[in-house]
């Protein structure tokens, strides 16, 4: 029997899902504005590499190393001293980019007392680690989360931590299939997403992936922004760019079937931003928010969209960790690849891309 290239390729290629590798030279997210106080330390570990995070007066973030150079204890048990962190140790004080300015009981600091400092970006809420070579650190690489911290839209800032490595939630969003399954009685609704063929193309540093499904029931979830729609039918959309190193930037939505291709007056609008930030190999920060036009509702609403979203997040992580732990038991198993599978096979190929890419050049 004759099999079309695509076919072919995904019978000859196998996927295996573990990987000890990470892209450096990217932008991380480590936390959400909010979560950094003025007067306190922060900690969070990047792709294995514990930091210290603390704000200087004057506002702005500082990412350093968590880890003292002279008995490796970790700064975050220490106190913050001005613009400078202390370590709770032995008394070692750090400035803001690392250098150790003091060290009790000695008359000047060595030149090799220092920790490792990292650049921090801070875009819309979200704030970025560059953890690869300072030099390429580049501002234009930021992903535009827009709609984290805008006028016109309303969200909640949400955090999940998974013990599953980062690559496997990243195909469960680069696969929306599952929301017919996982989420059936809360963000799918209907078995027409996973049958509704998505178009994949490239963009700069990832791909966008465009799903269309028309003429199905309006689910739950978009109930609650518009109970008038109850028993309307709605042709859906989810449209978003999945970027490296692992960042969903997404609208979405539904309308009545029927309505004028530029008719939204009764639809459904939302821009997601969520994105994976590797802890270790086999645990990942999952940084997220659905925003919707802040003219459709007020924090009731905004809240009880989150409380949905959460809801069926929690489907996702049960099914990930579940999966997670088959794939621990067998080591070394491969995954049959299927058509569905065409967008996160795309994507783990850039990553491989990245990586090899970092390799070449030392």
């Amino acid at each position: 029997m004759m099999r079309s290239g695509a076919q072919a390729l995904f019978i000859a290629e196998e996927t295996n899902l573990s990987t000890s590798r990470f892209i450096r030279n990217c932008w991380y997210v480590v936390a959400w504005e909010h979560e950094i106080a003025a007067d306190a330390l922060f900690s969070r570990t990047v792709i294995g590499e514990p930091l210290l995070l603390f704000r200087t007066s004057d506002g702005a973030v500082a990412a350093l190393e968590d880890r003292c150079c002279h008995r490796l204890a970790p700064l975050s048990k220490g106190r913050k001293e001005g613009d400078c962190v202390r370590c709770g140790y032995h008394g070692l004080k750090f400035d803001a980019g690392g250098q150790c300015v003091e060290v009790p009981g000695l008359d000047s600091v060595p030149p090799k007392a220092r920790v490792r400092s990292y650049p921090v970006a801070r875009r819309k809420g979200w704030v970025f680690v560059w953890m690869g070579d300072t030099g390429l650190a580049n501002e234009a690489l930021l992903p535009d989360n827009f709609s984290c911290d805008h006028p016109d839209w309303r969200n909640i800032p949400g955090y999940m931590h998974y013990d599953t490595p980062y690559l496997l939630i990243a195909d469960n969003l680069l696969d929306f299939s599952h929301l017919s399954y996982v989420h059936e009685k809360t963000l799918g609704g209907s078995p027409e997403i996973a049958r509704a063929k998505p178009e994949i193309e490239a963009v700069p540093r990832g791909i966008r992936v465009t799903r269309r499904v028309p003429d199905v029931p309006a689910p739950p979830f978009h109930l609650r922004m518009r109970p008038e729609l109850a028993g309307t039918r709605l042709d859906r959309w989810f449209i978003y760019d999945f970027l490296l190193p692992g960042t969903l930037l997404m609208h979405s939505g539904g309308k009545p079937t029927g309505a004028a291709p530029d008719d939204l007056s009764q639809a459904i609008t939302l821009h997601s931003c969520q994105t994976l930030t590797p802890e270790t190999e086999n645990t990942t920060h999952y940084f997220f928010q659905q925003s919707h036009p802040a003219a459709m509702g007020d924090a009731a609403l905004t809240q009880t969209l989150f409380d949905s979203l959460i809801g069926a997040f929690n489907e996702d992580r049960d099914m990930i960790s579940a999966q997670a732990a088959m794939v621990a038991r067998s080591p070394g198993s491969t995954m049959l690849p299927l058509a569905m599978d065409a967008a996160l096979m795309r994507f783990r190929r850039l990553v491989d891309e990245a990586l090899a890419a970092e390799i070449a050049a030392g």
